[in-house]
């Protein structure tokens, strides 16, 4: 049982880390720029489903129903910190979904690049604060059921800036522009990044093989 759970974590932890660096290089300028826009929406596209898998192993880690009256308060907590964020995950799925079938039908349509919407990005900071509760009341900060503080204060600093990606990202009516081209791709760069060290971080170590005598 100890070792599907350990094998199950770090399933987790790679498809975090690998939707992470598929965001990261997605938000490049340079890398938009030489590929074009089907290609650069594709890649967050596919960010995207390695961030539902993860959160989904997350969330059956964590327990698959609410928890029940009683619960102690960091496992509630971090029931509901996995809940909201596969939540958020199927709001960027759904965003990158959009944006690659619009950039497949216009791929010369200006900002057409995708970047962190706010439902999924509120749901994300939402996930991060109810990590940080579950975390600071545990007990023991390096239980491996748990995250380690250092990889939930990562993960809130992502949100945060995933958040600011989707107010830079806000196109201004009147002139069609975004708020911020700069927060709109360096909140999503390093934001990316954010998560991507958390879950290299997050990851469980391997079991050791007994000598043989």
């Amino acid at each position: 049982m100890a070792a599907d759970q350990s094998f199950r974590l770090r399933r987790e932890a790679w498809g975090f880390a690998i939707g992470s660096l598929f965001f990261m290089v997605g938000a490049i300028p340079f890398y938009a720029e030489a590929v074009g826009s089907t290609v650069d929406n594709l890649t967050f596209f596919i960010g995207a489903l390695f961030f539902t898998a993860a959160a989904l192993i997350q969330l059956g880690l964590s327990g698959r129903r609410p928890p029940r009256r009683g619960t102690n308060r960091p496992d509630t907590f971090d029931w509901w910190s996995a809940a909201v964020q596969f939540v958020g995950t199927l709001f960027f799925n759904i965003s990158t979904t959009d944006a690659l079938l619009h950039s497949i039908n216009d791929a010369a349509r200006v900002n057409g690049g995708w970047r962190p919407d706010v439902l999924g990005s509120v749901c994300f900071l939402v996930s991060s604060a109810f990590a940080v509760v579950a975390t600071t009341e545990r007990d023991k900060l390096w239980d491996p059921q748990a995250r380690t503080w250092q990889c939930t204060w990562l993960n809130m600093t992502g949100s945060v800036l995933f958040g600011l990606s989707a107010i830079g990202a806000y196109v201004i009516p009147q002139t069609g522009d975004l708020l911020s081209v700069f927060w709109a791709n360096a909140g999503t760069l390093f934001g990316a990044a954010c998560f991507l060290v958390a879950a290299l971080l997050s990851r469980p170590a391997r079991a050791a093989t007994p000598a043989s005598a």
